[in-house]
């Protein structure tokens, strides 16, 4: 009976080591893909790393680190953590790991805490002041460091959700895009995680066992239109599977002659007589307007785009 129960037991984390195995390769072929999609990361790069202590920049750093080992290129990697003096944040569980993990790192200790509850009103939304102070401290630290890239770890639901708020409450089709230039054109940041789903990050950080840090500015705001769009993309993955990748490759397949910005495409000028190229072209004139067209893909058509998930 013992020896019966121990190969079960046996079986079970033989199992569980294997799809360990399955998800980290995945979370390798995503990341990788957007790298070599965007070019976020050249030969000869020092990339910073930037760890909040959440279960998303935990995943960066630990994949960053394994496509590192395998890359046909040269880069470095250190570690940054912005330590905002929040109060409960515990100042020696990321040393601790990252000093375990022998990557070099560098904490950048910055009382944005103090500043941004002194700033904003009590039930106002905090998000906007943290971030512009975070990111004038982080362009400062990389330049510091040497740094030629700057690696923040937001995801695809990440990106969906800038999307539907950005088109929901600012009238825009913007969103988060992989790789940008800062305003000042001194630093250039990547998202390496920009494919990946947010639910493999959460099974990845159990798997891994990661030290979470929870964020107690932030994270722990009620009612945020971020979270209601968060809410809104989960309830469509369960009722309508493939609607939320769907979603996300329209941002791969941007149409400007089908839209109304006339910035972005010559609509004065167009005649009967105008050549179409490029993105215009792609889009084959009123074909756009063919609602059987819809209808087929509603019903199971794949466009296809560079983003594969499926890797």
């Amino acid at each position: 009976m013992q020896a019966e129960k121990h190969s079960v037991m046996t079986g079970d984390t033989r199992k569980a080591v294997l799809e360990e195995n399955k998800l980290e390769k995945k979370l390798c072929r995503l990341v990788g893909q957007a790298i070599g999609d965007f070019g976020m990361i050249e030969d000869g790069d020092k990339v910073m790393v930037c760890v909040s202590g959440g279960k998303d920049s935990y995943a960066m750093l630990d994949i960053l680190l394994k496509l590192r080992e395998r890359a046909p290129i040269h880069f470095e990697i250190v570690a940054v953590n912005l330590d905002q003096k929040q109060p409960g944040f515990s100042e020696e569980i990321l040393p601790n790991y990252l000093t375990a993990l022998g990557v070099p790192f560098h904490i950048e200790n910055q009382d944005t805490y103090s500043i941004v509850k002194r700033v904003i009103t009590e039930g106002k939304t905090t998000c906007g002041l943290c971030s512009r102070l975070r990111r004038g401290i982080l362009y400062r630290v990389a330049d510091e460091l040497g740094a030629t890239k700057i690696a923040l770890g937001h995801h695809r639901d990440d990106i969906l959700e800038t999307l539907m708020l950005n088109m929901f409450f600012a009238g825009k089709l913007k969103g988060m895009p992989p790789k940008l230039r800062s305003d000042d054109g001194k630093h250039i940041v990547i998202r390496p995680l920009a494919y990946v789903p947010e639910k493999l990050l959460e099974r990845y950080a159990v798997d891994m066992d990661f030290p979470i840090i929870p964020c107690n500015l932030c994270g722990s705001q009620p009612n945020l239109q971020r979270g209601a769009m968060k809410e809104m993309l989960r309830d469509w993955e369960k009722k309508y599977p493939g609607r939320v990748e769907n979603l996300f490759r329209s941002m791969h397949h941007i149409v400007p002659s089908h839209l109304m910005d006339s910035e972005a495409f010559d609509f004065q000028n167009l005649e009967i007589s105008t050549e179409l190229s490029g993105i215009a072209a792609r889009s084959a004139g009123d074909k756009a307007i063919d609602e059987a067209e819809i209808d087929e893909l509603a019903c199971g058509t794949v466009i296809q785009g560079s983003y594969n998930p499926s890797l």
